[in-house]
């Protein structure tokens, strides 16, 4: 079960951590290309769809995973695969959860409330595009780090 759990982890991690890594790499250099107030409704549009069933259980799916893992590593401390847990699960409840909260949700948030067309829509799709993007580096490093980390897990 810790078996399927771990790979279930990693997996997950990983892929959250491709899904942030597309954004950063493509996506939001193609949105900063258009004229800001195109730029900015096509990333208000992206964050009212991607608040659905799939990537919600994407990333929180796993975040309940990484929390099990966490538990688990806790119980059997000391050895080299309960650490990997622990410091994994960790990574991605930090850098990929705690940072949404914190960093990219309101971002998002106040992303919503501009006119896409105003002055302050275009201040506000500068300043987006110079936080969001940096906070969703940590993400990608986020995710990909703690999918590699419970990877290492599975390797006695």
């Amino acid at each position: 079960m810790l078996r399927t759990l771990t790979i279930l982890g990693s997996t997950g991690c990983a892929a959250m951590g491709g899904v942030f890594f597309a954004f950063s790499g493509f996506v939001m250099p193609a949105l900063r290309r258009l004229p800001p107030a195109d730029g900015l409704a096509a990333m208000q549009s992206i964050n009212i769809t991607a608040v659905r069933p799939a990537l919600m259980t994407g990333l929180f799916g796993t975040a309940a995973v990484c929390v099990a893992l966490i538990v688990t590593g806790t119980r059997s401390w000391g050895d080299r695969p309960a650490v990997l847990l622990v410091i994994g699960g960790g990574v991605y409840l930090i850098g990929v959860i705690g940072v949404t909260i914190v960093g990219n949700v309101p971002l998002n948030d106040a992303l919503a409330k501009v006119d896409p067309a105003s002055a302050a829509g275009v201040e506000e799709w500068a300043r987006y595009l110079r936080e969001w993007t940096a906070w969703n580096h940590v993400r990608t490093a986020a995710g990909a780090g703690a999918g590699a980390l419970l990877a290492l897990a599975l390797v006695d």
